[in-house]
């Protein structure tokens, strides 16, 4: 949802801590791309076990992407340690007062006391993981991305179609533009206006939005922005404005 990007400064300095045994190491450009649409990504760490081979996949990625490699060694079996460190460095960077964000990406509910309790503090928390993510780690994040509407978009064509039986089609499956989405809008809206009939900027819209669902996302319902989505429901006019400037649109419950 790009559009919430103006409403956030440019300027700020966020840190991604990346649980590299909950996450998955070919989306780390769209990771970075959804990070920066907040801010600079200054600090970047990517947590696990570096003698382990599943790790493997993630050294293409380290130097090409300035990522530092954080080594935690597992010291019971089947328990991950990675979780307690990226925890406690995100404490240290805290304190250090060099970051203004942080960007945690993992699917696992044990962030969510951190991310609550940097928040508590006044940082922008933004989370990037799968959609089975437990919504108590969600909901502690002011912004959640799920990596599957990150996944870039593959055409179907015939051939495609056909060996589909061979290849599993990377195409991203959409939801309809169903009743919780329009009923979502209109209370985003609502928090946005003083009297019936005022115009909200889109920005603000987007940011009401993530205070109701951090994990509200137009590429869901198969939408590039919020504007297209909101047009497509057919019950705001939109419009452009020169008041805030040329590329700031209003929307209005018709």
């Amino acid at each position: 949802m790009q559009e919430a990007s103006e409403n956030n400064s440019s300027n700020k300095n966020i840190a991604m801590l990346i649980d590299g045994d909950n996450a998955q190491p070919s989306l780390i450009e769209e990771m970075l791309s959804e990070a920066g649409k907040y801010g600079n990504v200054t600090v970047r760490r990517i947590y696990g076990d570096w003698t382990m081979s599943s790790m493997n996949s993630w050294k293409d990625y380290l130097h090409k992407h300035a990522f530092q490699p954080i080594q935690q060694f597992r010291y019971t079996k089947g328990k991950n340690a990675t979780d307690s460190a990226m925890i406690i460095d995100a404490m240290d960077i805290l304190y250090a007062g060099h970051v203004d964000g942080f960007c945690i990406v993992s699917s696992d509910s044990d962030y969510t006391k951190l991310a609550t309790r940097l928040r508590e503090s006044g940082l922008f928390v933004m989370g990037i993981g799968r959609k089975d993510t437990p919504q108590s780690f969600v909901k502690a994040c002011v912004i959640f991305t799920f990596v599957e509407n990150l996944s870039p978009d593959e055409e179907e064509t015939p051939e495609k179609a056909s060996n589909s039986h061979k290849t599993p089609s990377r195409a991203r499956t959409h939801k309809k533009l169903d009743k919780f989405a329009i009923n979502l809008l209109k209370r985003a809206y609502e928090m946005g206006v003083s009297k019936e009939g005022e115009w909200v900027d889109l920005s603000t819209l987007a940011n009401n939005l993530y205070k109701i669902e951090p994990s509200f996302d137009s590429r869901e319902y198969g939408f590039s922005q919020l504007q297209l989505l909101v047009k497509a429901t057919n019950l705001y006019d939109v419009e452009r404005s020169r008041l805030k400037g040329p590329s700031q649109s209003y929307i209005r419950l018709k």
